[in-house]
C-alpha cells in the first residue's frame, strides 16, 4: 500500500485553509491584487471576478435560485464561467457543468435529472443552434426550469430588453440577459446562504450505467485540493496558466481555482486553436501548460523553436498514436510529466516527478499533490490489499474525494469500500518510493476524447433508432484515438441504414460519442455461466478491429 497519509480518517471534515471564495472576497477588499483573467484582448482582475459574482448571484435569487438549488452552466471557457460558478457557491446553489458539446440527449437527461432551475448558456457561441437543441428535449425534462439566461460573449453584452433574432425559449420559460444578472445590485453578506462543505457543484460521468452519475463536491472539497495543486505544481503568484479544454470538465476547472488562489495570471479561450496558443504563450510568459497528448501534438506542429518560459508541462495520454509525444517535446525542451485525475477525486490529483528520467517521467499517476492523500491497489479477485508492484485496482483516500453521486445513493455506497476509500474503478499499481501507476479502466467504460463514456449511454440512443432490437457498443483504437463502434441487431424484417443512424446519433449526442461504423449481426457472442449469460466485448472488439482494418 502507498501511504502518504496517517492511518484512519485522513482528509477530515473541516480545515484551517480557506476557500477560494473567502479569498477572493479578501482580496476584493483591498486594492492591489495582480490575479487576472486574460480572454483574448480583454483582461479581468480577479477581484472584479468575485465582485461581479455577487451582482450575478443577486440577479439569480431574484429568479428565485436558493440553497440547493441547481444551476446549469452550458457555457464554454468564457469569464462567465467562473462567475456564475462563484454566484451559486454564495447562494448555497450548487452549479451542473454541462459541456457545450451536448446536444439534445444529453443536455434534457441533465436538465431533468438535475431539476435545474435556471440554465445560462451562450446562444451565438461557434454557430451552434442551441434554441433547436432545446426544442428538441422532451418538454417533461424541462419540468423544473425557471429561466435561460443568455451570455452574449462579454460581462455586458446585449440589451436587458432584447433576445438575439434567432433565439427560440422554450415553451413557458423566462428569457433573461447575463447582463441584467450582472446589473443587479451585489449580494450582501447577509443575504448569502453559502455552507463551505454543502455541494456546490457537480460534474457528469460515466461508468457503466446508463445515466451519467452526478459527482458533487462541495467548497471545501475543490478549494483544499486548490491549495494542494497549487503546492504540487508549484503555481504562485508569478505562474500563468494557459486553458485548453473546457471548464466543464474537472481538468481545466481545478486549474483555474489554483490560478484564483496563487494570484497570477489565468489565460483562456472559448476553444483551442493551437496558433493561438502558441501566441499566447509568448505573450503573456505562460508557465504552466496542462491538457491532453493531441494539445501538444498540435502545439508543435504550429511552432519550430522552443519554448523557454514553459516550465511546467503536464499531460493526459488519451490516443495511442501519439505515444512519442514526451519524447518529440523532450527535443523541443518540454520536459512533459504524467499525471492522473477524475471527476471523483478531480483533476491533477498527482503527477510524476520532473526528476524522473523520460519513460518513467511520462508514465501516466505519480505522486499525489496532498500529502493528507493516500492510494492502495487492492487484487480484484481476492479483495487483498496488495504490496507495491502487483497490479490491482487503485483505492484512494484523501481531501479532494466527492461528497458522492447526487441522487444516487446505491451508487456512492458502492464507490466506497467499508473503511471509506474510493474504489476508481481503474487498475494500476503503487511504487515504495511514494508514486502509482495508472494502467487502465477496468470495465466497460470508454475514454473518447478525453471523456469517460459509458457504452451504455451510447447504447440508449441507438436503441431509439427504427428498426434496433439491441446494441452493444465496444471501444476500437484508431490512429487517431479509441472511437465508439456499434454492433446492432434487428428486428424481423428490419434493414439497417448506417448513415441513417449514424445521424440520428450526431443529432442527440456530442460528436466524440457517436459510433464511427455501426454494423447489424445475428447474434452477439457471448459466455454462458451458472450466474448469467456475458456478451464477450474483446470478441466484438477484434471484429470492430478487423472490420476497420479491412475499409
Amino acid at each position: 500500500m502507498l501511504e502518504n497519509a496517517p492511518s484512519g480518517q485522513a482528509d477530515g471534515p473541516h480545515s484551517s485553509r480557506p476557500t477560494v471564495l473567502e479569498v477572493l472576497d479578501g482580496r476584493a477588499s483591498r486594492r492591489g491584487s495582480p490575479g487576472t483573467l486574460h480572454e483574448g484582448a480583454a483582461a479581468f482582475s480577479f477581484a472584479d471576478i468575485a465582485r461581479a459574482s455577487r451582482h450575478v448571484a443577486s440577479g439569480l435569487h431574484r429568479l428565485g435560485v436558493g440553497r440547493g438549488d441547481k444551476v446549469a452552466i452550458w457555457l464554454p471557457d468564457t469569464v462567465a464561467w467562473p462567475i456564475v460558478f462563484l454566484a451559486c457557491a454564495r447562494l448555497g446553489a450548487v452549479g451542473v457543468a454541462v459541456n457545450t458539446r451536448f446536444r439534445s440527449h444529453e443536455v434534457g437527461d441533465i436538465l431533468k435529472r438535475s431539476e435545474a432551475r435556471v440554465l445560462v448558456l451562450w446562444p451565438g457561441f461557434k454557430g451552434i443552434d442551441f434554441a433547436a437543441i432545446l426544442g428538441d428535449v422532451e418538454p417533461a425534462a424541462l419540468s423544473a426550469l425557471r429561466a435561460v439566461v443568455l451570455y452574449g460573449g462579454a460581462p455586458d453584452a446585449g440589451p436587458p430588453d432584447n433576445t438575439p433574432a434567432a433565439w427560440r425559449p422554450p415553451q413557458g420559460k423566462q428569457t433573461v440577459w447575463y447582463a441584467a444578472l450582472a446589473a443587479s445590485p451585489a449580494l450582501t453578506d447577509a443575504e448569502g446562504a453559502h455552507h463551505p462543505d454543502a455541494a456546490c457543484l457537480i460534474f457528469t460521468t460515466s461508468g457503466t450505467t446508463r445515466a451519467p452519475k452526478f459527482v458533487q463536491h462541495s467548497l471545501r472539497t475543490l478549494s483544499e485540493h486548490a491549495h494542494d495543486v497549487c503546492r504540487g505544481f508549484e503555481v504562485d503568484g508569478n505562474s500563468a496558466l494557459l486553458m485548453t479544454v473546457p471548464f466543464c470538465g474537472v481538468f481545466d476547472f481545478m486549474q483555474a481555482m489554483a490560478a484564483l488562489l496563487a494570484d497570477c495570471r489565468l489565460c483562456i479561450a472559448p476553444v483551442f486553436d493551437a496558433a493561438q496558443a502558441a501566441a499566447a504563450i509568448e505573450r503573456h510568459g505562460v508557465t504552466h501548460l496542462i491538457g491532453a497528448d493531441s494539445m501538444f501534438d498540435q502545439l508543435l506542429a504550429v511552432r519550430d523553436g522552443p519554448f523557454p518560459t514553459l516550465r511546467h508541462c503536464a499531460y493526459g495520454a488519451f490516443s495511442p498514436s501519439l505515444a512519442d509525444i514526451g519524447q518529440r517535446a523532450a527535443r523541443r525542451g518540454l520536459a512533459l510529466r504524467g499525471l492522473y485525475g477524475s471527476s471523483e477525486v478531480q483533476a491533477l490529483f498527482s503527477v510524476q516527478d520532473l526528476s524522473l528520467d523520460g519513460e518513467q517521467r511520462v508514465l501516466a499517476g505519480g505522486r499525489p499533490v496532498s500529502p493528507r492523500a493516500a492510494v492502495r491497489a487492492r487484487d480484484v479477485d481476492s479483495g487483498v490489499i496488495l504490496p507495491h508492484g502487483p497490479v490491482g485496482e487503485l483505492e484512494i483516500r484523501g481531501p479532494s474525494v466527492m461528497l458522492g453521486y447526487a441522487g444516487n445513493e446505491e451508487a456512492t455506497r458502492a464507490a466506497f469500500t467499508a473503511d471509506g476509500w474510493f474504489r476508481t474503478g481503474d487498475s494500476g499499481y503503487t511504487l515504495a518510493d511514494g508514486r502509482f501507476v495508472y494502467l487502465t479502466r477496468l470495465g466497460d467504460a470508454l475514454r473518447l476524447s478525453g471523456f469517460l463514456v459509458a457504452p451504455a449511454e451510447i447504447e440508449a440512443v441507438i436503441m431509439g433508432f427504427a428498426g434496433v432490437a439491441d446494441c452493444q457498443v465496444v471501444g476500437v483504437t484508431t490512429l487517431s484515438g479509441v472511437k465508439p463502434f456499434a454492433f446492432v441487431l434487428l428486428h424481423p424484417g428490419a434493414a439497417l441504414d448506417e448513415q441513417a443512424l449514424i445521424g440520428h446519433c450526431r443529432a442527440r449526442m456530442a460528436a466524440y460519442k457517436v459510433p464511427v461504423r455501426t454494423v447489424a449481426i445475428d447474434a452477439f457472442p457471448v459466455t454462458q455461466s451458472a450466474n448469467a449469460t456475458k456478451v464477450q466485448k474483446n470478441r466484438l472488439q477484434q471484429m470492430a478491429t478487423d472490420i476497420l482494418g479491412g475499409a
